[in-house]
């Protein structure tokens, strides 16, 4: 037998993840794939046409990640959404700090990258901030915070934190059939919202972008959940999921991974720092978004209008850091990749983040009539 060279693996998960990426920031430019847009939209003018899309996104993705999860091919359960320990506080609070910050950002974390690779020297200032604030909360001042204030509000629950779980033990039934049921229900129940109004049926983009987007992060639970899987790792004898920086099974996410490319350029000389999935997916949104903005002529260059604009994207950045890390993810983090494991927390936390951006929307409107 062949020995498994955990370093060709690492290779093959960090340019699977840039792939996957890639076509994410092709296909979100395109179709103006924005989930601060999306609740802009239905808050402002009642239009749902790109929630629809989101709320797609995370149907597809439901139904592809339980389909790989029935057919043996990954386990959801070791991706850091699902685990025991419900950490409501962190949820709720990093929700709406991300909800809040996406909005004076004028976009989540991979809007921001997009924006990058369509030539917005804005959302070039949101990344470096958004990545320094999210790496002080990972190890920084903010994390010591968020460590010993917030995360200790938790509930310990006996069964993993996803629907599945905890359906089987509350009915004493098999969590395989659990969870076609609650995939299928969930999965459903969107898809009718979804598919309910004639003219988003219409929407070419927006099924494109919904059904592209969440496809991807399909594909990245196989590329690390299957491909980047190591039953032994020959170096530690252990399980392993190789090149990931959480160590587990991991999906397209754009807060933690912007402060681990920030990390990996200022210590490039240090061979200890490895592209893993996170980085290769963070840049290749930017490479994705970059190659439609030219091929399509729609690339510019676009700044702040006033230091008032400037100041509302640094803190946008900064609320974006701390609030993705506290919520162990974003809008795609864990508001699609979380969301398809059927994880609480991840609803939790779409829901925080959804209301959080709609408070500062309604903030930033009534404060425009009072200077109108």
């Amino acid at each position: 037998m062949n020995e498994v060279n955990p370093a060709a693996v690492a290779t093959t998960v960090a340019w699977g993840g840039f792939a996957l990426a890639f076509i994410f920031g092709a296909v979100g430019n395109k179709t103006n794939f924005c989930t601060m847009g999306a609740v802009s939209d239905v808050v402002n003018m009642g239009d749902w046409g790109r929630m629809r899309m989101w709320l797609l996104a995370i149907a597809v993705a439901i139904l592809g990640s339980n389909a790989l999860q029935l057919a043996g091919v990954i386990d959801l359960s070791k991706s850091i959404y699902t685990g025991s320990n419900f950490i409501w506080l962190s949820y709720l609070v990093g929700g709406f700090a991300f909800g809040v910050g996406m909005t004076l950002g004028s976009g989540c974390g991979s809007k921001t990258l997009i924006r990058i690779g369509g030539g917005n020297l804005k959302s070039l200032v949101v990344f470096v901030f958004l990545g320094i604030a999210a790496y002080v909360t990972l190890k920084g001042l903010f994390g010591a915070f968020r460590v010993a204030v917030l995360d200790p509000v938790s509930i310990v629950l006996s069964t993993g934190q996803d629907l599945p779980s905890l359906l089987a033990k509350a009915f004493g039934t098999d969590k395989k059939m659990m969870l076609m049921l609650a995939s299928a229900i969930v999965a459903g129940l969107l898809l009718l919202f979804v598919f309910k109004e004639r003219e988003f049926r219409g929407n070419f983009d927006g099924i494109l972008g919904g059904v592209a987007v969440g496809l991807v992060v399909v594909g990245g639970w196989y590329v690390s959940g299957e491909l980047g899987y190591l039953a032994e790792d020959p170096n530690t004898l252990q399980e392993a999921f190789v090149a990931t920086n959480s160590g587990r099974m991991e999906s397209l996410s754009f807060v933690a991974p912007q402060a681990y490319t920030l990390e990996l350029l200022m210590f490039w000389t240090d061979k200890s720092k490895l592209v893993t999935f996170g980085i290769a997916s963070a840049v290749g949104v930017v490479a994705g978004s970059a190659a439609y903005a030219l091929a399509s002529g729609n690339f510019h260059w676009e700044s702040f209008r006033n230091a008032e604009d400037t100041a509302n994207h640094m803190i946008g950045g900064m609320l974006m850091g701390f609030g993705g890390v506290t919520a162990m993810g974003c809008t795609v983090g864990q508001g699609i990749s979380g969301f398809s494991t059927l994880a609480l927390g991840s609803m939790l936390t779409f829901l925080s983040i959804v209301a959080g951006s709609a408070l500062a929307l309604k903030w930033q409107y009534a404060r425009m009539l009072r200077e109108a």
